[in-house]
Formats: C-alpha cells, structure tokens, sequence
C-alpha cells in the first residue's frame, strides 16, 4: 500500500499547486476578480471555479524577462498546442473529459504493474497523473484549460503557453524515457561477458598429461 500513498501525496500535491498557480494567474493577470470585489481568498476561490471566460477582461502580460519570459493568461479549450479546439463545444467538452478519464485510469493500471524497485518509473508516473489531475479539474470546472507562462524569443517566436500541469506531465515522460534508456543499458550490461574471463571450458587433466601405467612385475630389467 506504500506505493498508492506515495501516489496520493505526489498527484495531489501537483494538483493543488497547479490550482493554486491557475488562480493567482486569473487573479493576477485578469481585471475579474477586481471587478467583482472579492478581496478575500475563499470568495477569490469560489469565483475562479464558477466565473469562466476570463480573456476579454485580461490585463496585459507580466515581464519577467523581454527577450525570453512573460506571464499571459490564456484559455486554451484543446489539447497541447490548441489541438482540437476547434471542435464544437457539445462535442469538445464530452470528448475531452473521456479522454482525460481514460487516460487516468490506465496510467494508475499502469502504475499497480510497476514493480517496487522502479521508483524513477513509479515517480514519472505519478507526475503525469499529478499534471493530468491539474488539467482534467480546469476541464470540468470551466470547459478549459488555463494557461499563464509564455516561453519567447525576443517577442518574435512563442512556444504555446503552458502551466504547471503540463510541466509536470513533460517532466513525468521524461524521467519515463530516461527509465526506458537505463532498462536497456542494465539489459546489456548483464548479456556482456566478464573483462579477463573466458567462456571455454579448460582443458582435462587426462589429456594435458599422459597417464603413466604402471610398470608389470618382470618387465624391469634385472640388475647386473
């Protein structure tokens, strides 16, 4: 059972830390919550899980860095880069929230598979299921995703906007992929013979050195 609440802690504590940055980016990045008085934070919270569509009352983006980082609020109602956010809404939403659903369960499938001393695999998967957690709760709250951090170069070239979930999802495949790469280099480190041994069985001791038969009594010549 150790394993289940090594996932719990790790998956929740990724989503209340993507909430909680989804959050001061509305409150941060949006007029809303100034529009609506709500200065405390359990009003703040109530309004960030039940006031939806956000963009037009945005703020301009926050500069942390001008050739390389901003903070922008976005809503992204597809997948990564926007994929299938085209769809229409009653078809879109269903869609993604299956799909969400899916994934989260074979990933915890997954999960009860890994053996107990896999733990670079056990933590990947527990940070995509965390990220999966963060995105699929914006989902079913609002119908999509928030996100708040705007990798550039020079304003000119813009990686898609992202958040927290989706770093810790990149994160998780890639502790997966180099889990994958140490499999092989165990696998072919055990397959590769021992340096200074040889394989060959040795040599028999009866065909390295002649056996010598015993002398029959009158045989021996007779002393003189």
């Amino acid at each position: 059972m150790a394993r289940w609440w090594i996932l719990l802690a790790l998956s929740s504590s990724l989503l209340l830390a993507d909430q909680a940055s989804k959050l001061w980016a509305a409150r941060t990045l949006t007029r809303a919550f100034e529009q609506e008085q709500a200065a405390a934070l359990p009003e703040q919270v109530r309004l960030f899980f039940t006031k939806t569509k956000l963009e037009r009352q945005r703020t301009p983006p926050v500069v942390v860095h001008p050739d390389f980082f901003n903070f922008k609020y976005l809503e992204n109602p597809g997948a990564a880069w926007g994929l299938f956010g085209s769809l229409p809404e009653p078809v879109r939403i269903p869609f993604f929230h299956a799909i969400s659903a899916v994934s989260i369960g074979l990933l915890a499938w997954f999960y009860s598979r890994v053996r107990e001393g896999r733990r670079l695999l056990l933590a990947a998967l527990g940070l995509i299921v965390g990220g999966a957690l963060g995105n699929f709760a914006c989902r079913l709250a609002r119908g999509y995703v928030i996100d708040f951090i705007d990798w550039h170069w020079r304003n000119r070239y813009h990686w898609p906007t992202f958040n927290v979930a989706d770093i810790a999802i990149s994160v998780g495949l890639a502790c997966l992929v180099l889990d994958v790469l140490l499999g092989f280099r165990r696998s072919s480190e055990a397959t590769e013979p021992i340096s200074g041994l040889s394989l060959e069985a040795p040599p028999r001791e009866d065909a390295a050195t002649p056996a010598v038969e015993d002398p029959v009594p009158g045989d021996c010549p007779e002393p003189l």
